[in-house]
């Protein structure tokens, strides 16, 4: 009984300071790059990817698209056969996202040339690297590749991703805590709807963009891109929690939950205490879901994407709550978006006073998903999410809630108490 108190003790006090160092993290994107010149390891012929290290063979169809759109984007290919040809030849370098310390939305796809947001953590000193969000149609992020996907790509890469350079640097940087915090105000929960943040992201960078030296059409072209887009600003947030996560990584005895992630096939997460192992399940299908006309669950692939970093953080699903346009997402009730954010709250640790809830008397959002508590409650993270077709390339057709498999929290569980030699 007394060991058992101690360790229980250890335990309690290395996730005291898991979410102690978490919420003490400042994200400040310092930076636009491309790829090749600031992730680290990447190279030509590497192909970063979401979810846990997945082989070309085990890729699910939207994922393959994405990574052939990619490679045409690089001109290592010329068309898909060309593109499914070259994969074939293994010349081409797969690695998952969180192994680089990037992290992108859906497929996660990023190639050498892309340009990169480079988000530093001002407390910490850690960084982080996601693209731009393409936006919604036919996108590489969706698992759908068309000509005007490249089009698309090669603007980002060749006159907006050097033009919000410029305005990062006229800036000096930009919090993206600050925008968050008034974004969970206006009604989002910061990862399915970032209307609000997006737009006072907008609002902060106009007068610098529109006081450069380009043409007028070159700076509205940029301003329209981003207005069009109501997700712009989710790979912000995404590079923001990534690098709370890291600065919750890798502490002996804490069970916080530092990642989870899933690619189409797999979705695995990672547990501080127990470094960068992946525990991993098959990928679930979002059960609970609005379609759009004409699809249904059967067309739909399994969840997909880095974006769940933002729950592990303790916005997006479990901060459901702040977004009455997402009632219908959680039963059809705003009510029911309550009750799941309250629910988050009996497998997280604290609550995050920076991220008020504005309908629950500004309580912050549930904060430190504790691996034993899930385990425990059988409570699972409720992730907000987007639906891809299985394998026509139709890009998005639909959106709403999944939870994380079970099967992942009860392996690292299991291996934790193997690590840490505690009885079964």
């Amino acid at each position: 009984m007394i060991k058992t108190k101690y360790i229980a003790q250890q335990i309690n006090e290395a996730n005291k300071l898991a979410v102690e160092r978490l919420m003490s993290v400042e994200p400040v994107l310092t930076d636009i790059d491309t790829a090749l010149n600031v992730i680290p390891g990447m190279t030509p012929h590497t192909i970063l990817h979401s979810g846990p290290p997945i082989t070309w063979k085990r890729m699910c169809d939207p994922m393959k698209r994405a990574v052939k759109g990619a490679l045409i984007l690089e001109g290592l290919a010329k068309d898909d056969k060309s593109a499914e040809k070259l994969m074939k030849t293994k010349k081409i370098t797969l690695s998952a996202n969180h192994t680089h310390g990037s992290v992108g939305p859906m497929t996660g796809i990023i190639s050498a040339s892309m340009p990169v947001l480079v988000t530093k953590d001002m407390t910490f000193g850690n960084i982080s690297y996601s693209t731009f969000n393409e936006g919604g149609g036919k996108v590489l992020w969706f698992g759908s590749v068309e000509k005007e996907t490249i089009d698309r790509l090669r603007y980002m890469r060749d006159e907006f991703g050097p033009i919000i350079k410029r305005v990062i640097k006229k800036m000096g940087g930009l919090s993206i805590w600050s925008i968050l915090a008034q974004g969970i105000q206006m009604g989002d929960e910061c990862h399915n709807r970032h209307a609000a943040s997006t737009n006072i992201l907008l609002k902060n960078i106009v007068e610098s963009l529109f006081s450069l030296n380009i043409s007028k059409e070159k700076a509205f072209r940029a301003y329209k891109f981003i207005a069009s887009n109501s997700h712009f600003f989710l790979n912000f947030s995404m590079t923001a929690c990534k690098l709370a996560m890291v600065a919750a990584s890798d502490i002996e005895n804490s069970t916080i939950v530092t990642a989870m992630s899933r690619n189409g096939t797999d979705f695995g997460i990672r547990v501080s205490g127990l470094g960068d192992k992946w525990f991993i399940a098959p990928s679930p299908l979002l059960l609970d879901a609005l379609y759009n006309p004409g699809y249904g669950l059967n067309d739909g692939a399994p969840d997909i994407g880095d974006s769940s970093i933002i729950e592990t953080m303790g916005l997006g699903g479990f901060a459901i709550a702040a977004a009455p346009s997402m009632a219908s997402f959680a039963g059809g009730g705003f009510q029911d978006s309550v009750k799941i954010s309250k629910q988050m709250g009996q497998i997280t640790t604290t609550k995050n006073p920076k991220f008020g809830i504005p309908c629950l008397d500004f309580e912050g959002t549930p904060t430190g998903i504790d691996l034993r508590k899930v385990v425990e409650t059988e409570i699972l993270p409720s992730i907000n999410s987007a639906v891809v077709h299985k394998s026509s390339g139709a890009g998005q057709i639909g959106a709403g809630i999944v939870h994380a498999p079970y099967e992942c929290f009860t392996k690292a569980i299991m291996e934790f108490g193997k690590r840490y030699k505690l009885a079964a």
